[in-house]
């Protein structure tokens, strides 16, 4: 009947979340991922936040037991303690670091990866005090510790500058406030035989995209409003409730933007939408050689390179299809390689390949425009090349399906490549076995910079030049329809 932290967070964001992770366990999905790495860089952004402290003692590998014992030593013995445990009135409670002020208080530091303090850390530091203060621990005050965006590596990490201490005490008492209300209710929960049943509603993305949404959702049909393009969730979710389930049952009183309309529109007659003048007035405006160019970034928390801000996107990988007025079509991919910074190889490499004529051809333009001029901010000699040459060929492919010049009810109210390449071409991207850009990021920075056989490095390595050679290839599928589209007529 334990109430954790961490289970107190899944309790405020919904019911059966709660109820499912203590009593039907087997009903949780593994984490995918994206999930188990970010687990893994929070575990070593904690571990680097307490070189801000020294000297204390840490508790972090100890069973959950000795955990609580060791934590009730080393608060008797005043020692700053990593991952103090503390148990009381079925209440259970790690904090990052418990630090000993004055003759007999003690401040609360938790650890975010974060750049910015959210509502769920002070809910969660709240959670922590209330806890500790049950067990009679008398806490000063309460900080977060998330990461400086402002920071520049230079030379070794310096914790005590990659961190922003934010003092959040007054937001954690008030938050606190009800709190013993929400607790009782959330035993209540627990001890219960059968789960709540819960609508779907917001909960279900926020503040996390929840383990359960799969099972939740899957009554919700196909054509429902939660496919309207950029449509609020909240007035989602409102027509839903008010059993608007399809998009075809929206009235016409209901008021929609044009895009939506177009999509009520096909709800009922069918078919696609085609704006044959303006697809015809953008493919006008290729020249070729056409480049169709697709980038890979990671973005790391922790800076790898001097002169790197926290999450700053540095490249990694591009594949580039070159089209000439033929028809002929040449592809070259780049991959870094090694543990060193790869901007300069992989502008070098940019500059080599994409010549002073033609459209440059991306999906979503704000991307590798806003790389390309990271890069170039970094790299002074590729600023000219890039500002007079390269930013003013760049055309985007995202415009035709963001501004429904073209729009199937298959692509279910998303313009991402993802779902328009099937409704364009027979090209997938579920036969590969890296098929998304944060898995193809997270894996090039684990057989990059982590302990991996070289044959699995190689393994890797191959799937990436699949995955990014697919996104330009689907640029090249796009066009090619497109162009279909217009001819047919």
């Amino acid at each position: 009947m334990l109430l954790t932290k961490s289970n107190y967070l899944l309790g405020l964001q919904c019911p059966k979340l709660l109820w499912v992770a203590k009593n039907d366990k087997q009903r949780m999905p593994e984490p995918d991922n994206s999930a188990k790495h970010n687990f893994m860089m929070g575990d070593i952004i904690g571990v680097l936040a307490t070189k801000a402290f020294p000297g204390g003692i840490d508790l972090a590998d100890l069973g959950f037991m000795e955990n609580i014992s060791k934590t009730k030593k080393a608060i008797k013995d005043r020692e700053t303690i990593y991952e103090a445990g503390i148990m009381v009135n079925n209440l259970f409670s790690r904090a990052d670091v418990l630090l000993p002020v004055g003759e007999n208080e003690w401040d609360i530091i938790e650890v975010k990866s974060a750049t910015k303090v959210k509502d769920i850390n002070i809910h969660d530091v709240s959670f922590q005090k209330y806890t500790y203060e049950k067990a009679g621990l008398k806490i000063r005050k309460c900080f977060l510790m998330h990461i400086n965006n402002e920071y520049i590596k230079d030379g070794e990490i310096e914790p005590g500058e990659l961190f922003v201490q934010t003092d959040i005490t007054e937001k954690v008492d008030e938050y606190t406030e009800g709190i013993e209300e929400r607790i009782e209710n959330m035993f209540k929960i627990i001890r219960a035989k059968k789960e709540k049943d819960t609508p779907i509603g917001i909960q279900c993305s926020e503040p996390y995209k929840c383990a359960l949404k799969g099972e939740c959702w899957k009554n919700v049909p196909e054509g429902s409003v939660f496919e309207f393009y950029y449509m609020l969730k909240n007035k989602c979710f409102e027509l839903y409730n008010e059993g608007i389930i399809r998009l075809k049952d929206v009235p016409e009183d209901v008021k929609l933007n044009s895009n939506q309309q177009v999509q009520r529109r096909l709800a009922f007659d069918g078919g696609k939408h085609v704006d044959k003048l303006q697809i015809k007035n953008f493919l006008r405006n290729l020249k070729y050689p056409i480049y169709y160019l697709d980038f890979e970034t990671i973005a790391p928390a922790i800076p790898k390179f001097n002169g790197m801000k926290p999450y700053q996107r540095i490249p990694f990988q591009f594949s580039l299809h070159t089209q000439s007025k033929t028809g002929k079509i040449k592809h070259i991919s780049f991959l870094a390689d090694g543990t060193s910074d790869p901007r300069p190889k992989f502008m070098q490499a940019l500059r080599d390949n994409l010549k002073k004529r033609g459209s440059i051809l991306v999906y979503n333009q704000g991307f590798e425009k806003g790389i390309m001029n990271e890069s170039a901010v970094a790299l002074p000699e590729f600023k000219g090349w890039y500002k007079d040459n390269i930013e003013p060929r760049v055309k985007d492919l995202l415009d035709v399906f963001r501004d429904f010049s073209y729009y199937d009810p298959k692509q279910k109210g998303s313009a991402s490549i993802k779902a328009v390449l099937p409704v364009m071409s027979d090209l997938k991207y579920s036969d590969l076995e890296i098929s998304e850009g944060m898995f193809a990021s997270n894996e090039y920075e684990r057989v990059t910079y982590g302990d991996v056989e070289n044959s699995e490095r190689l393994r890797v390595r191959e799937d990436l030049e699949k995955y990014c050679e697919l996104d330009t290839l689907a640029e090249v599928e796009i066009i090619k329809r497109l162009k279909e589209i217009i001819t047919n007529s």
